[in-house]
């Protein structure tokens, strides 16, 4: 995926955006907060419409993760990242 412009914080990727949230001490920028929870929204929208097909690319499967905790134990959250590890290809 390209990268996204976050308002007065210049432009990344999902996967740079979940690392720079994961890292973020005390506590995450607010804006980068909505556009996680933007494209948190989204995310689950695609696994919810191919319930048991949806196959998370890394950078999804990464703010899956990030916000796991939100989901409990959901049914249609692990099946996502079930399939996550069962098709995940290790760079290397």
């Amino acid at each position: 995926m390209g990268a996204e412009y976050i308002a007065g914080m210049g432009s990344y990727t999902l996967g740079q955006a979940v690392h720079i949230a994961q890292n973020s001490s005390p506590g995450v920028d607010q804006r980068l907060a909505q556009h996680l929870e933007r494209k948190l929204s989204e995310v689950h929208a695609r696994i919810k419409a191919q319930p048991n097909s949806y196959i998370l690319p890394p950078d999804e499967f990464a703010l899956i993760n990030y916000y796991r905790s939100r989901f409990g134990n959901s049914d249609l959250i692990e099946g996502a990242i079930r399939r996550f590890w069962d098709n995940h290809h290790g760079q290397g």
